[in-house]
C-alpha cells in the first residue's frame, strides 16, 4: 500500500484527515531525516498494519537503514516505556516511581542518528501511546537541545494526523463490515 493509496481509501466523513495527510507528507518544516523517521515511528505507533506498511514502504525511499532502525526502535522501546511509565505516573501508590524501571533501553543513548531526531519521534510515539510523563521527559531534552516549540508541535502534530488516519481507516472498514 502506497501513502496515495492510503488517502484514496479515506472515506468522505474523512475529508478534513485527507486533506491533513496531503499537507503532512509535502511539509518541509523538518529536514528529510527528521521528518520521515518520524512518520515511520509515528505509524508504526498507531498499530495500524495498512498505515505502517505504506509509511514504511516509502520511508525506505527517504531514510538510510541506520535511520529505519532507528525510527523502529523508537516504536518498540516507546511502547514498552509508555505502559511502564504511565503506569508509574498514574498509580496513586508511590512506591512504584522510586523502584528501579528494570528495562533495557540502551536505543534511548545510543540510536545511531542525532539525538534530537530520536528524540522527537520518541515523543511523538509517546503522544499516539498517551504517556504524560515520557511527553514531558522527551519535550525537556529536546529544548535543552535547542529543538523550538514549533519543531516539538510539528512532531505531535503528525503522530496527531497519522493516528487519526489509522482510527478513520479502521471505522470505514467497520462500516462496510456491517
Amino acid at each position: 500500500m502506497t501513502i496515495e493509496a492510503l488517502k484514496a481509501r479515506l472515506p468522505d466523513f474523512a475529508k478534513d484527515v485527507r486533506l491533513n495527510l496531503s499537507s503532512l507528507v509535502n511539509d518541509e518544516t523538518l529536514g528529510e531525516q527528521t521528518k520521515w523517521g518520524l512518520l515511520l515511528a509515528s505509524a508504526l505507533a498507531t498499530r495500524n498494519q495498512e498505515v505502517a506498511a505504506a509509511f514504511s514502504a516509502e520511508a525506505e525511499g527517504h531514510l538510510s537503514p541506520v535511520a529505519l532502525a532507528a525510527a523502529r526502535s523508537a516504536a518498540a522501546v516507546m511502547a514498552m516505556n509508555n505502559v511502564y511509565y504511565r503506569f508509574v505516573h498514574l498509580s496513586s501508590n508511590a512506591e512504584y516511581g522510586r523502584m528501579p524501571a528494570k528495562l533495557r533501553m540502551n536505543v534511548i543513548g545510543n540510536p545511531g542518528v542525532e539525538k534530537t531526531d530520536f528524540e522527537l519521534w520518541s515523543l511523538a510515539v509517546s503522544a499516539i501511546n498517551g504517556c504524560g510523563m515520557c511527553i514531558d521527559a522527551h519535550e525537556k531534552v529536546l529544548r535543552e537541545h535547542g529543538v523550538t516549540a514549533e519543531q516539538v508541535q510539528t512532531a505531535v502534530r503528525y503522530a496527531a494526523i497519522l493516528q487519526s488516519v489509522a482510527v478513520a481507516l479502521e471505522t470505514a472498514d467497520l462500516a462496510s463490515a456491517a
